[in-house]
């Protein structure tokens, strides 16, 4: 599992024009799935973006997780291109990209996971070509694998 973590100040998500997720102040997170992922892959990705201490204290240090803030949104968007190996040639293999039957179904369970800590979750829409929107706050950007 790959995730790509931007702290935003504001996000959407829009598919065909119109809006199908927006979040204010939080997490965008551009979530890829590879064939050897597991529900325990999933469960340490929750944590892990929910305790991150990336977010600013009261003296401007990045000390602070979302947890630690007691709010926040997240915006989970699948991402499969995130395993795209550009090693050799010109065209991108995605061969450890996990399949759509396999990766949408973890990627909303991904989703769940952030929803049952309490956390409030937008989604965009699986296998859809999407426009994402963000104001990128810090900026903050992570790169988080498991």
């Amino acid at each position: 599992m790959k995730v790509v973590l931007q702290q935003v100040s504001e996000a959407r998500v829009e598919v065909e024009g119109s809006v199908v997720g927006e979040i204010g102040f939080g997490y965008v997170l551009l979530t890829a799935i590879t064939d050897s992922d597991t529900e325990a892959e999933l469960v340490w990705m929750a944590e892990k973006v929910l305790n991150l201490r990336v977010c600013r204290d009261d003296e401007g240090k990045l000390n602070r997780s979302l947890r630690d803030l007691n709010r926040g949104e997240l915006l989970v968007i699948s991402q499969f291109t995130l395993y795209g190996d550009c090693r050799k040639g010109r065209r991108p293999s995605y061969i450890k990209s996990a399949r759509p039957e396999v990766a949408a179904p973890m990627v909303e369970r991904f989703a769940e996971l952030l929803r049952q800590r309490g956390f409030t979750v937008a989604t965009g829409i699986f296998g859809a070509h999407m426009k994402v929107s963000l104001t990128n706050d810090g900026p903050i950007t992570l790169i988080l694998e498991r």
